[in-house]
C-alpha cells in the first residue's frame, strides 16, 4: 500500500519538523513581531504628542508611588527641587547615534520630599575611553522639564561599582533607579527622567528615537508566509510520494553512486563495443603471426 511511507521514521521526522516550524511561525514568531510593531506605534504616538504638549507637573502625571509605564513614558513633566550630585552615578557602555557614550544620572530631591533620578544627558568618552570631566549641576532649587522614562533592567542584576578604571566615580551598566538607590541608600521612586535641552544641569541632551514604523510588520508577514510555504511544501511532497515511484525514491535513485566494480564493468563493455569485428580480426592476425615461426622450424 502506497500510504505505508507515512509511517517511515524519516517521513515522520520530516512531518514533525515542518509542523513544529509552522506552529512557531504562526504562534510565536509572527505575534512577537506584531507586538513589537504595536510597541513602536505606541512609542511614536507618545513622542509625537509630547512635541506639542506643554509639560505638566510630575504628580499630575505620576502620583507619588506610581511608576512609569507605556502610557506615561515620554510625557514631558516639570519638576522642582535640588540636585544631589554627591550620589551621582555614570552609566557606561552606552551608544548615542552609533557612537560610544556615558550617561550621567543624578538624584534630584523634589520640594515635596520625593527623590527622583534625572538623566542629565550623555558624554563622549575621552581619548582613553574614560569619563571626561563635565560640569556639576547647579546648586539650590531649580525647575527642570524632563521626559518620563521606564527603568532599564540588567539581566545580571549588577550593582554600581567604582575602581581604578572609573577614577573613583560610581558606574552602572544600565539606567535604573533601583541600581542608583542601592548605591546611594536613597529612596528613589521608580523610573527616571530624561532632561530636555536648555534645562538646568543638562549636558548633551539625549536625542529622541526616530519615529519611523520600523520593519516589524513586514517581518511578521514574512514569518506567516514561511509557515504557509512549509505546510504547502509538505503537502506537495506527500502527494508526489503517493504516486508510483515516489519523488523521494526518484531523488534517492539519482543521488545513488555507482560502485568501482560497476564503473570498470561499464568501461570494459564500452571498449568491446567500440572495437567490434575489427578488433576480433586483429586478434586473429596476431595469433597467425605467432604460429608461422613454429611451422618453419
Amino acid at each position: 500500500m502506497r500510504l505505508k511511507f507515512l509511517l517511515r521514521p524519516s517521513w515522520l521526522a520530516l512531518v514533525v519538523g515542518v509542523l513544529a516550524f509552522a506552529f512557531a511561525c504562526f504562534t510565536l514568531l509572527s505575534p512577537w513581531q506584531f507586538s513589537r510593531n504595536e510597541q513602536r506605534e505606541a512609542q511614536n504616538k507618545a513622542i509625537e504628542a509630547s512635541l506639542t504638549a506643554d509639560p505638566r507637573p510630575l504628580n499630575d502625571v505620576l502620583p507619588p508611588g506610581a511608576t512609569p509605564d507605556s502610557r506615561t513614558e515620554w510625557t514631558r513633566v516639570s519638576i522642582t527641587g535640588t540636585y544631589l550630585p554627591e550620589h551621582e552615578v555614570v552609566a557606561r557602555l552606552r551608544t548615542v547615534q552609533g557612537q560610544p557614550a556615558f550617561e550621567v544620572l543624578t538624584p534630584f530631591r523634589t520640594t515635596d520630599g520625593q527623590v527622583v533620578l534625572v538623566d542629565r544627558g550623555y558624554l563622549p568618552p575621552d581619548s582613553r575611553t574614560e569619563v571626561p570631566p563635565y560640569a556639576a549641576p547647579p546648586a539650590g532649587p531649580v525647575t527642570v522639564v524632563a521626559r518620563i522614562r521606564q527603568d532599564e533592567t540588567d539581566p545580571k542584576n549588577r550593582d554600581a561599582f567604582a575602581d581604578a578604571s572609573t577614577r573613583g566615580k560610581l558606574q552602572s551598566y544600565v539606567v535604573d533607579s533601583r541600581v542608583v538607590a542601592r548605591a546611594s541608600g536613597l529612596d528613589i521612586r521608580g523610573g527616571y527622567f530624561q532632561l530636555d535641552s536648555d534645562q538646568p544641569g543638562v549636558l548633551n541632551p539625549l536625542p529622541l528615537p526616530q519615529t519611523d514604523a520600523g520593519p516589524f510588520f513586514s517581518y511578521a508577514l514574512q514569518w506567516i508566509a514561511f509557515g504557509i510555504m512549509a505546510i504547502a511544501g509538505l503537502v506537495y511532497f506527500t502527494v508526489r510520494e503517493m504516486k508510483p515511484g515516489g519523488v523521494l525514491n526518484e531523488m534517492a535513485g539519482k543521488r545513488k553512486r555507482k560502485s568501482v566494480a560497476e564503473i570498470l564493468a561499464e568501461d570494459e563493455a564500452g571498449e568491446h563495443a567500440a572495437g567490434g569485428p575489427d578488433r576480433e580480426g586483429a586478434d586473429r592476425e596476431d595469433a597467425d603471426r605467432q604460429e608461422q615461426p613454429a611451422q618453419r622450424n
